[in-house]
């Protein structure tokens, strides 16, 4: 029994392994919106922050990674949409787009976007390819979040950063370090059956 690791095939996602089909579009797009929901429920307030930690980050960079750009993209579109419209399926059961914490969503949609596309490039298949994937996708949650956090309080920048952005990042590492080792080793076994 070989255990060389598989050849890194390059345009392809994970999801893209199983058989291709419409169904199998909607299914994975409203189950990555699902996915995001659920996640996002595991929440904890920080002291002096308007913004939980919550699963939300992780479940919306795994989406977009396991899924592509497309359907990464539709799959957040459709989290924001539904949660938007009243579904109480954002952090700590919020709905709506006026809380302070909604442009951190937003950024979500580009991220897994991002990831998704970084992805399909192969940047899923190794521990520091993967580190660096997840990093950036959290620059651009933070791109996108701490302003809009700054934006919708009135707080300066510097008071976003330290409310929105410092508390989170020991969270984001062990995050990060969990998609090193589940999706390298997703493709491994992969390999190894195919």
């Amino acid at each position: 029994m070989s255990t060389a690791a598989a050849p890194i095939r390059t345009g392809a996602v994970l999801a893209d392994l199983l058989p291709a089909s419409r169904t199998r579009d909607i299914a994975l797009v409203v189950g990555g919106a699902a996915l995001t929901g659920i996640a996002a429920q595991i929440a904890l307030p920080v002291p002096g922050s308007p913004v939980p930690v919550s699963g939300q980050t992780f479940a919306a960079l795994l989406v977009g990674t396991a899924l592509g750009a497309r359907r990464g993209f539709l799959s957040l579109a459709l989290y924001a949409v539904v949660g938007m419209a009243g579904v109480p399926w954002f952090a700590e059961a919020n709905s709506g787009y006026t809380m302070p914490s909604f442009g951190y969503i937003l950024g979500m949609l580009l991220a897994a976007t991002v990831v998704g596309a970084l992805a399909r490039r192969g940047a899923d298949r190794s521990v520091l390819r993967t580190a660096g994937t997840m990093a950036v996708g959290s620059l651009i949650i933070y791109a996108v979040g701490v302003p809009y956090l700054a934006l919708a309080t009135g707080m300066t920048l510097t008071q976003a950063i330290a409310a929105g952005l410092t508390p989170f990042l020991i969270g984001d590492a062990l995050k990060a370090a969990l998609a090193m080792g589940a999706l390298p080793t997703a493709w491994k076994l992969i390999g190894r059956k195919g």
